[in-house]
């Protein structure tokens, strides 16, 4: 899933940190991690988070640049 489109401006010193989550309740509804429906699943299941960073497994963040004006 790709982050929601967004626009910020970094100065130079500024630094870009990614946060890799299951939820942000309350902000977001809960995902139950199970499949089954988004609305008034009874049932749970913890997940696991699994970022890959080998050569087999590249990882990559695309951040586009605008020029300045």
């Amino acid at each position: 899933m790709a982050p929601y489109p967004t626009a910020n401006v970094f100065k130079p010193g500024h630094r870009i940190r990614l946060d890799v989550s299951s939820s942000n309740f309350p902000r977001y509804d809960v995902n139950h991690n199970t499949g089954g429906p988004l609305y008034g699943d009874r049932e749970y299941t913890v997940a696991t988070n699994t970022v890959h960073h080998s050569e087999q497994h590249p990882t990559q963040i695309e951040l586009p640049v605008q020029p300045a004006e």
